[in-house]
């Protein structure tokens, strides 16, 4: 079943669900890499800051594919300990594999970011966006590091998620309000909802961030 031509079409459909933020204290969160095309369309519709939150899987380390946790900007974490405790993976394993994530994610947070400070969250509304979810656990993270950062309240909101994770308000661990376009009973993965669900680059991500920080300066000018 498609829904969405593309990540646009998804975050304009995704603002018509959004618009009571309009001029409230909000800060537009993309996730990257795919959660920023449709963040963007979000951010320019509510006249809102555009920024990124970046995460990163913890894979087991036989099966990195496999996540065991995630961790986020501003030193948040999550794991999944009865999952850890099965596959039997040492605190030394995951210490390691933490490690090597940490440093993946401060490089990203650089060459998105590109020397631009991080939009301060303090005391206000942390809009968090993705292409879709599948799991939870991406969205979950994000939302313990929006909380570390001084956010008072935080909104996950995607164009397509499980039933189960979209259709709840508690479907997200650590969101106050979920908010979802489509939320199917049957789910197999977030690109069979879209026509174009081509992989984004960091380019098209900096170049989103850019024009954002562009169109904020020329509205308070």
């Amino acid at each position: 079943m498609t829904v969405f031509a593309d990540r646009v079409d998804a975050g304009r459909q995704l603002a018509d669900r959004l618009k009571e933020f309009r001029g409230q204290d909000v800060v537009v969160l993309g996730l990257p890499r795919g959660g920023v095309p449709v963040a963007s369309e979000v951010a320019i519709a509510l006249d809102a800051p555009l920024d990124v939150i970046v995460v990163r899987k913890l894979g087991l380390p036989i099966q990195p594919e496999v996540a065991m946790g995630a961790i986020g900007e501003g030193g948040a974490k999550v794991t999944h300990r009865a999952f850890i405790g099965e596959a039997a993976v040492t605190e030394s394993a995951l210490g390691a594999v933490e490690a090597r994530e940490r440093g993946l994610l401060d490089a990203l947070v650089a060459r998105l970011r590109r020397g631009r400070e991080r939009i301060d969250l303090a005391g206000r509304i942390a809009l968090i966006v993705d292409d879709g979810i599948a799991t939870g656990a991406t969205a979950e993270v994000a939302c313990a590091a929006a909380r570390e950062l001084g956010a008072r309240r935080v909104i996950v909101a995607v164009p397509v998620a499980p039933a189960e994770r979209g259709q709840s308000a508690q479907g997200i661990v650590g969101a106050d309000e979920v908010v979802c376009v489509q939320a199917p009973e049957r789910f197999q993965a977030v690109g069979q909802f879209y026509t174009d669900f081509r992989q984004t680059s960091d380019d098209e991500v900096i170049e989103l961030l850019d024009r954002a920080a562009d169109r904020m300066r020329e509205r308070d000018s």
